[in-house]
């Protein structure tokens, strides 16, 4: 089921790119100097469709990593609280070893009425 909703979701996508791709084959000139126009120093000819690629790609590894830095505070906390919650498993542990095999609970049940 999963690779049948993968499939309808990823199938439309794959077409919409092999038809931009074939779309915009005409090359373009992509400049890195922005004060000569004529005869740029740094220029390169590529197809439309490549800078297209390429500046979605650019844009989604700087979104990536603003969020993955963005989040860093959450991944700290969460190492923290599982550390704590191992000490506390941990201690936890040595307690119950130290009580006494018995019959007897080692808390006594509440006698309190909640009525």
């Amino acid at each position: 089921m999963i690779r049948f909703l993968k499939a309808l979701i990823l199938l439309p996508i794959a077409l919409a790119v092999v038809l931009l791709a074939v779309a915009n084959r005409g090359s373009v000139m992509l400049s890195l100097d922005p004060f000569t126009e004529g005869a740029p120093e740094f220029a390169v000819q590529l197809p439309l469709f490549v800078v297209i690629f390429a500046a979605t790609a650019l844009g989604v590894l700087i979104g990536g990593m603003a969020t993955w830095l963005a989040q860093g505070k959450h991944r700290r906390a969460r190492r923290e609280a599982r550390r704590e919650a191992n000490h506390l498993r941990g201690e936890t542990e040595r307690l119950r070893a130290q009580i006494p095999v018995a019959n007897v609970p080692a808390v006594p049940p509440s006698r309190t009425s909640f009525l």
